[in-house]
């Protein structure tokens, strides 16, 4: 069973998730919060699996409550905007991923699904127009911690995973297996402490290794 949180400060929003998300035969919301501050309260209480968390809130948002998160939870933000100024943040903040708020059912419940077994939530085309435009406004690029203890070829499939491919498409490009790739990818989290595919993501672009407008 997943257990989710619901953080939104209109209670319609959230009275309209829970009732989608409970109907579901593994999901359970076992907590809702109208602020961030409670969002993070809850989260240490009840130990959700998965946070639907509303980026703009009151008070205490969601970008704020993203960085103060407990460790545990996976967080997908929910923003009106795909390219929300604040998305990007997020993601650095330890979100797995974003959905725009007027997400057809059948793929937000996908979403939770696909969040809740460790996959990052990134839209491939979304992704790459999102931290293209971060990194248009970003300042000069930073080492990672622990970039220099990758093989070059995940260094290879690191920069690929930040231009938004999945890993059947590294594979592809680099002629190996899905398989492969997929532990390329899993032993470049593991050396760079990144939670998910979305914090390789981030690093990927910060460290330089992805350049704005790369394919």
């Amino acid at each position: 069973m997943i257990k989710l949180l619901l953080a939104d400060d209109q209670a319609l929003v959230r009275a309209g998730f829970k009732a989608l998300l409970d109907a579901q035969p593994d999901m359970s919301v076992i907590a809702e919060a109208s602020d961030g501050a409670e969002a993070v309260r809850l989260s240490r209480e009840h130990a959700p699996d998965v946070v639907l968390m509303d980026i703009r809130m009151p008070g205490t948002d969601g970008l704020t409550a993203t960085r103060q998160m407990p460790p545990g939870p996976r967080i997908i933000i929910l923003t009106t905007f795909e390219l929300d100024e604040y998305v990007f943040e997020a993601l650095r903040g330890g979100a797995s991923g974003f959905l725009v708020k007027d997400t057809e059912p059948a793929e937000l419940i996908q979403a939770v699904r696909v969040v809740a077994a460790g996959e990052a939530l990134l839209s491939p085309s979304v992704t790459r127009r999102l931290i293209a435009e971060y990194a248009t406004r970003a300042k000069e690029p930073v080492a990672a911690d622990g970039l220099d203890l990758l093989t070059e070829r995940e260094r290879e499939v690191l920069a690929l995973v930040g231009t938004g491919m999945t890993n059947d498409e590294i594979a592809a490009r680099l002629f190996m297996s899905p398989a492969t790739a997929k532990t390329h990818v899993s032993r470049s989290m593991m050396k760079l402490h990144a939670r998910d595919r979305a914090q390789l993501v981030v690093i990927a672009y910060e460290s330089g290794l992805v350049k704005p407008g790369w394919l």
